[in-house]
Order: structure tokens, then sequence, then C-alpha cells
């Protein structure tokens, strides 16, 4: 094949006067015209006008002088191409993909479902969640929803106190389920006694109702900063103990029926 090549380049040569042989000299007009009439095949054509130096002239008129002396459209489109590329970049080459970063979250680490909290290196931190085990209690007279009662529920924790001890100020952040949204959580005080922790809830993630499973409900407040990422301000005020969020969904609402779920829960120790 390189012998072929070499003849075939050394036929150029005689054809143009020795002017594809010198590196110096760059193809024109005149020299594509030249090759076309020798007979020689429009690809070669193309290939010689891609690998070697050239300028051409590409005004309306040089063009139809190009068209009339029998020059394919390839052929002047690789002479176009070369003007636009003096390099000889191939005008078959894709241009490089640009490939766009995404943008950060809002909130850097929040970024699977959960509770989060600052930590004291400024760090959004996911809090564990802990088995909660509960049972239905008694029935909240003035809690009524399309005609259904809606019934306490007792929630218990296995030992006295969370693993995670945080200090005042605090600052908690939720990603929460997809549909979901930051009040459907509840923040819940709970109560320690030597076999773990309890607390007092209401099915289907009730606010707002007077009697005993509001008593361990503290209210709240949250900004949305991104698709299903909240900030949660929490009461300034808010006495040392045992706290946890509760997701929605987490418990089985039957009357009198024990159930499980999750809860995030963490120690204000002052």
């Amino acid at each position: 094949m390189f012998a072929k090549y070499r003849i075939v380049l050394a036929v150029m040569c005689l054809l143009l006067g020795g002017s594809l042989c010198n590196a110096q000299q760059a193809l024109d007009n005149a020299s594509i015209i030249k090759l076309t009439k020798s007979g020689l095949s429009e690809d070669l054509i193309v290939q010689t006008i891609n690998a070697s130096a050239g300028h051409y002239d590409t005004g309306t008129d040089a063009l139809i002088a190009l068209k009339q002396a029998g020059v394919t459209d390839k052929e002047v489109g690789a002479m176009l191409m070369k003007n636009a590329n003096p390099s000889g970049t191939p005008s078959t080459q894709m241009p490089a993909t640009i490939v766009l970063a995404a943008p950060p979250p809002p909130l850097p680490g929040v970024t699977d479902v959960g509770v989060y909290y600052k930590d004291k290196n400024g760090q959004w931190t996911n809090i564990d969640s802990e088995n909660v085990n509960f049972k239905t209690g008694g029935v909240l007279k003035s809690a009524f929803s399309d005609g259904i009662v809606k019934p306490d529920l007792n929630g218990h924790l296995t030992g006295p106190t969370s693993k995670l001890k945080l200090n005042t100020p605090l600052e908690f952040a939720i990603y929460a389920f997809e549909g979901q949204e930051a009040g459907n959580y509840q923040l819940l005080h709970l109560r320690t006694h030597k076999d773990g922790r309890e607390f007092r809830s209401v099915t289907g993630g009730v606010f707002h109702e007077s009697g005993g499973a509001q008593r361990d409900t503290v209210e709240f407040t949250s900004k949305k900063v991104a698709p299903r990422t909240y900030l949660v301000t929490i009461p300034d005020k808010l006495e040392p103990g045992e706290y946890g969020f509760l997701p929605p969904g987490t418990m089985n609402t039957g009357r009198n029926l024990a159930s499980s779920g999750t809860m995030y829960t963490f120690t204000l120790v002052e």
C-alpha cells in the first residue's frame, strides 16, 4: 500500500511541477483544477487537500470557475474546511463534548432521606435513626377527621438516652420522602425512665389537638430551600433532655395494634 501511495505521490509531483513535494509551496485553486483534470479520483484529491498545506480562493467567481473545471462539491468542501482549519484537522472530527458539572446542593451533604444537624465544624451530618415500638392507647375525642377517631400512640425506645449529644444553638435540616414535606414530621420530647424513653403522639401526624398526645409535641417551623430539602427552626428555649424527629408513615394506625418504626433522636445537653 505504501509503495502504491509513493507512486501516486510521484505522479502528483510531476503533474503539479513539483509543487506538491515542496513543503514551502501550498496548494491553491490552480493545483486542484490540475489534479481534477488529470483523472485522479475524488477521494484521493480530498485526501491530498486534507494532508497538504494550502490556501484557496473561495469567492463567488472562484467557486464558479472550480465548478466549470470539474472540481466536485466534496473537493470544494475540503478546500473550504482547509481554509477554516489550516493546521489540517480532519473535517470529520467531532467537536469536543462540553460536560457541565451539576450545581452543588444548597445544603452540602444533605442528599439522602433523613434528618441532619450542623456539627461544630459547620458540616451537615445525618442523625442515625433508632427503632421505636408503638402501641395505640386512649382516644382523643376532639380529634376527628372525616368521622375517623384518631387514637394516641405510645412510643417506646430502648435505652435511657440517645447516642447523639448536642449543645445549643441547634440547627437541623430534613430531606423528606418523595411527596412529603417537613411539616409531616413530628418533633417529640421523650420521657425517660429506667427501661428506656417514651413519648405520646397522634396517629396520622395530626397536630394542634388538645389532649395528652400534645404534651410531648414540640412545634417547629421549616423553610424549603430545594426540592424535598428543608431548614428547620426550633424554639430558642428548648429545655435539656431527650428528643426525636418522627417521620410520617412509620407506624401502623390500626387501633390497639402494636407496630414499629424509626425515629431520629438526640440529647440536648444544654
